[in-house]
């Protein structure tokens, strides 16, 4: 029986994209509006069998809301995809780039690729999602109008890439968290990297008294994200990612953590991600 997952956009998506990248081609997907429904419906056993959902990109940062939505969830982390971001001009079979009058994509995705789409008088029009404007373009049998989407939008939507990777920084990578109810969760065998959540009491040097003892233990902090504590003045709790050799190792951290801490969460216990192509 194929996996079925929650992601955030349309059909074609980059969401999209990852999903297939860790759960193979035949994974099904539950395309929502928002993230916080990526998250509802995911945690619901009943109706799909977890989650995809960005966390941050390689360009422009932290997607912050999502923490908060991870921390709130009742999803448990058990792999990541680190997804190397290409945007493409895809239009519909037989038009040409002379034909082009109108290119339609996401803001962001126009943004990407200013540098291209200066070089041509286009009117640029702002959607809601790459892979919607991918979607409309075939749809509406259009010769003079061309979307900024995935590769994978072009073979869903039998559009044709009339001009490949035409973002302007190619390093642009967005890692995606993959997640399950915590009821369907197992032990991933060869696990190597945890991400955790705490709070402290904020006493003076209590931080650096943390990340000290999870460096003596030989452990890499990949990432360490502040966030406010909801109703607190001023005060944060830490998002950390940990890069691990045994599980004997990053046990003794936690243990040492929690005790230092006064909330503690672990949202799973994975294999770090590599990186693969958009």
């Amino acid at each position: 029986m194929n996996k079925k997952v929650t992601i955030q956009g349309y059909e074609g998506s980059f969401h999209q994209v990852a999903a297939r990248q860790f759960f193979g081609k035949t994974v099904e997907v539950i395309t929502c509006d928002t993230f916080r429904e990526v998250i509802k419906i995911g945690s619901d056993p009943k109706q799909s069998d977890g989650a995809v959902m960005a966390i941050e990109n390689s360009i422009a940062g932290s997607i912050l809301p999502n923490y908060n939505l991870l921390q709130k969830s009742n999803l448990q982390v058990i792999g990541e995809v680190y997804l190397s971001i290409s945007q493409n001009l895809l239009v519909n079979p037989g038009v040409q780039l002379k034909d082009i009058k109108e290119v339609h994509s996401h803001p962001m995705a126009i943004l990407q690729c200013l540098d291209f789409l200066e070089q041509h008088d286009y009117k640029l029009v702002e959607s809601e999602d790459t892979a919607l404007s991918a979607k409309m373009v075939h749809q509406h049998k259009s010769k003079h109008i061309a979307a900024i989407a995935s590769k994978f939008a072009a073979q869903l939507y039998n559009l044709e890439v009339i001009a490949p990777d035409i973002h302007t920084l190619k390093n642009n990578i967005t890692r995606f968290l993959i997640m399950v109810p915590k009821s369907k969760s197992t032990v991933i065998v060869g696990a190597n990297k945890a991400s955790i959540y705490f709070q402290t009491d904020h006493s003076k040097g209590i931080l650096s008294k943390i990340l000290a003892k999870i460096a003596s233990r030989g452990v890499n902090l990949s990432k360490l994200q502040s966030m406010p504590i909801p109703g607190s003045t001023f005060k944060y709790g830490f998002y950390a990612d940990l890069e691990f050799d045994t599980l004997k190792q990053i046990e003794k951290v936690i243990g040492e953590v929690k005790e230092a801490t006064n909330s503690f969460k672990v949202f799973g216990m994975y294999k770090k991600g590599k990186v693969v192509k958009g």
